[in-house]
């Protein structure tokens, strides 16, 4: 299987018509509609359903569809790295986490790295454990964030001394918007929206489980998300409380939302994580040196 055949597949699957496809890849109609047979062929699946207007991906063809991505992503990964392998160092460095406000930490090592190295480019993905995970452990990725807790048996990894906060995420207008803080009892009979991420890793590790203590199986919970921005949305209409971090949803003085933290103080640690043995690209290896570095430097003032 060609990995240029596999481009004019992504491409057609994209642009839903051969056509314009064909357009977009500055080659003829009938080469991509015969790549695109033979690719069936070999197959020995349909993936394609074809009307006189476009073409959809049948089940196959979606399936297909992901592991295409993942091989060109992994290829041009692979070029960049080896066309990095120059005096100057450039080439790309990959970053996948979930949301929080440990990001500023990559950020500002990022800031940093720039000033030395400007011909370095960041990819960023976002994504909870299982979806970091999968693709550190595919090489997609060459680090990732995790929160804790988290199972670290496979990576190399570092302690970031910052620590994200839990707390309930609500419109101003609420009921408990008058609170400092947000104990078990106050969520009790209120529609919640929780975090996937939480309810996986945190609840089965029973953090949120000792928090709310007995009370734990009566909490109301309406909705899940995968993203804070999301749950937000959600909030901001009148879906119900959401229980987040601190600093991923917009809570300044012109938004309609607050955040109240959790009482007692609820607090999930953080670490940067690659696989072991790992090769690094030069890039890659910058980057890790760097922060190293800024660890090292902040436990050290600390």
């Amino acid at each position: 299987m060609e990995l240029r055949v596999l481009r004019y597949f992504l491409t057609v699957a994209r642009e839903g018509s051969i056509t314009r496809a064909a357009d977009f890849l500055h080659v003829t109609q009938p080469t991509v509609s015969r790549q695109l047979k033979e690719l069936e062929q070999k197959l020995g699946k349909n993936l394609f359903t074809r009307s006189s207007h476009n073409i959809i991906l049948t089940d196959e063809g979606m399936l297909l569809r992901k592991r295409a991505e993942e091989i060109v992503d992994m290829v041009d990964k692979l070029e960049a790295e080896f066309g990095s392998m120059e005096e100057t160092i450039s080439g790309d460095v990959y970053i996948g986490g979930g949301e929080t406000d440990a990001m500023k930490q990559i950020a500002r090592v990022i800031k940093a790295l720039r000033l030395s190295f400007p011909n370095i480019r960041y990819h960023l993905y976002s994504g909870n454990e299982d979806d970091v995970t999968e693709r550190l452990d595919k090489g997609l990725l060459d680090f990732g964030i995790l929160i804790h807790p988290a199972n670290l048996s496979k990576y190399n990894y570092i302690n970031i001394p910052e620590k994200d906060v839990w707390g309930v995420v609500m419109r101003k207008d609420s009921p408990l918007a008058f609170k400092d803080t947000i104990q078990a009892v106050d969520v009790l009979n209120v529609p919640l929206i929780c975090s996937r991420q939480a309810m996986k890793q945190t609840f089965s590790k029973n953090e949120f489980a000792d928090w709310f203590g007995e009370d734990f199986d009566k909490l109301n919970i309406v909705t899940t998300y995968n993203l804070a921005f999301n749950a937000a949305i959600m909030v901001e209409e009148g879906i119900g409380y959401a229980i987040t971090l601190d600093k991923i949803v917009n809570t300044s003085s012109d938004s309609n939302l607050c955040f109240r933290p959790l009482e007692p103080r609820l607090e999930s640690g953080l670490n940067i994580v690659w696989k072991k043995h790992q090769v690094f690209s030069a890039a890659a290896d910058k980057f890790l040196k760097e922060i190293q570095a800024k660890v090292s430097n902040s436990l050290s003032d600390v």
